[in-house]
């Protein structure tokens, strides 16, 4: 099964999905499925958290510039006196879902990482996007720089949505949850991808390293491809949809989940 064929496919739909609103988790699921790889194989879910790094770093290289003003190491003089974000802000966005899924992780994969559980995600998480689209709420943060503590906070709580749900999508659920708090699309969307930083390294981190015996030689340059790949198709992903998402709803992201859903039930109903 380790085929390079395999680690270029799963490193592409890892870069396309883990940062748009569309659940990364299901989407590895059907196309495991279709390629014939069992839900349970240990080395594939190692081969997962490896191309989610490569997606991270994606992010990591996108936001260079942002996490350089906020560990203090560049200047934007077009800021000064003004209110930024700041690590404060990161913080507080990260602390909720850290703590839940810190507290809970072995009972969430245990009991929650079943294609029923993804498919009722999907269509959940779906119509959170709609609610958050038709809901009228006045935008108080257009800027990253502009959101507030109270608005991280609350993004920080949807996130957990995304934590004890598999396959509802973190980014998916932070976007919707920072509309819902009066911040504009746009910012929500790079606030979204800045959290992602921290949380998923500490996340993949920690996988990596209950599973290192599998980090074997033998598995080094499936794993490699698939970690280039997923770095180029996020890089890719993710600036396309920081172009767009000020003029794209979640709405079309709430159709393509209920599309998707209709497939994984299909999957169930054949399987």
């Amino acid at each position: 099964m380790l085929s390079y064929w395999v680690s270029i496919i799963m490193g592409i739909v890892e870069g396309l999905t883990e940062f748009l609103p569309v659940s990364s988790t299901g989407h590895m699921i059907l196309v495991q499925a279709l390629l014939g790889i069992p839900e349970d194989d240990a080395v594939m879910k190692t081969f997962e958290v490896v191309i989610q790094l490569g997606a991270i770093m994606a992010v990591v290289v996108i936001y260079w510039n942002r996490i350089l003003l906020l560990f203090g190491l560049k200047k934007d003089p077009s800021r000064a006196g003004k209110r930024k974000l700041n690590l404060i802000h990161i913080l507080i966005g990260i602390l909720p879902a850290g703590i839940v899924g810190l507290l809970f992780n072995h009972w969430i994969e245990a009991k929650l990482f079943s294609p029923k559980t993804v498919l009722l995600s999907l269509v959940v998480g779906g119509i959170l996007f709609i609610i958050a689209e038709k809901t009228t709420k006045k935008q108080t943060a257009r800027e990253l720089d502009d959101i507030t503590y109270r608005q991280a906070l609350y993004i920080g709580l949807y996130q957990i949505l995304a934590v004890v749900w598999p396959g509802f999508s973190r980014s998916g659920a932070t976007i919707a949850g920072g509309m819902l708090s009066g911040v504009g699309r746009g910012a929500a969307a790079d606030f979204t991808f800045i959290l992602a930083i921290p949380l998923m390294f500490a996340a993949s981190g920690l996988s990596l390293l209950k599973s290192h015996e599998l980090l074997t030689s033998n598995v080094l340059g499936f794993f490699a491809v698939g970690f280039i790949v997923s770095f180029i198709v996020a890089l890719l992903a993710v600036v396309t949809f920081i172009k767009l998402v000020s003029k794209i709803p979640l709405t079309y992201f709430a159709y393509y989940r209920f599309a998707l859903a209709i497939l994984f039930g299909l999957y169930i109903y054949m399987s």
